[in-house]
């Protein structure tokens, strides 16, 4: 099948996947057709293929792409070497980046179900490491007296839980300022764990 006029592979694949996270988000992944991904990006359904096997490894490639994304970004993240410091730093962080991506975040939390079994497993792991950068934290804390949590495992998901939270609500030009909505969520997160 032919290009669509004015196709570019170094265009035409960013504009799928875009295309894609959008119509994922905003109607879920099971109600969401190549055939509208292909609408949306204006080239044939046909066309799609030579960016993606099919629309599973493209829901996989988006949620890969985010997870990898959101991992390499807090490891390029400064933060202070105390406990106290890294905790603020991980709650600071996770709400600026996420709210940068909020199509992206739903996609990982509310299409895992769709993905096959290898692939959840892959995204799971990827999820599990992030949580484990957070759970570190919180166990450190707790071995230095700082923290007083029973589970660190289930802190450590109930603070994502909490700071997730943000993307359903928050609104540029708002209320609050986005720093005004981090020292908040901060300050729960602080209480959370017993300071």
């Amino acid at each position: 099948m032919a290009r669509t006029q004015g196709s570019h592979s170094d265009i035409t694949g960013p504009r799928i996947r875009a295309a894609a996270q959008e119509l994922f988000a905003r109607h879920g992944y099971a109600a969401v057709s190549m055939r509208q991904i292909a609408g949306a990006v204006g080239v044939q359904a046909g066309a799609l293929y030579n960016y993606t096997a099919d629309k599973q490894s493209l829901l996989f490639d988006l949620m890969q792409a985010h997870m990898e994304g959101l991992l390499s970004a807090w490891a390029t993240e400064q933060v202070p070497e105390d406990v106290m410091g890294q905790l603020e730093g991980f709650v600071r962080f996770h709400i600026r980046y996420n709210l940068e991506r909020p199509d992206a975040v739903f996609i990982a939390y509310m299409e895992l179900r769709n993905l096959t079994e290898e692939n959840f497993a892959h995204i799971e792991d990827r999820r599990r490491a992030y949580e484990d950068q957070l759970e570190g934290i919180l166990k450190a804390g707790v071995a230095q007296g700082l923290f007083r949590v029973p589970d660190t495992k289930i802190a450590a998901l109930a603070v994502i839980a909490m700071l997730n939270g943000v993307l359903t609500w928050y609104r540029d030009g708002g209320r609050l300022s986005l720093v005004e909505v981090e020292t908040l969520y901060w300050d729960m997160v602080r209480k959370s764990v017993g300071v």
